[in-house]
């Protein structure tokens, strides 16, 4: 079963931070690649410390929309 995994740069400090949207762990990286790393072993302890049944339990499959929206127009009306 394919995973979704966000990925989110760090324009501040540098690195990255990756991140399964319904399970809370994340991994962190120089890179995209070590991010995800993280992640992978971030993900085994909260299989270890909640079991298989509660990570699979939290799975769900996302609803992915384009919105084209204006942030700038957002700003002005928000």
């Amino acid at each position: 079963m394919p995973l979704t995994v966000e990925i989110i740069p760090d324009h501040v400090q540098g690195g990255f931070t990756a991140r399964l949207p319904d399970i809370p762990a994340y991994g962190e990286g120089d890179t995209e690649e070590e991010a995800i790393a993280d992640l992978k072993e971030a993900i085994r302890g909260y299989i270890e410390t909640f079991g298989l049944d509660d990570a699979l339990s939290r799975l769900s499959s996302p609803a992915i929309r384009q919105l084209d929206w204006d942030l700038a127009d957002l700003a002005q009306h928000g």
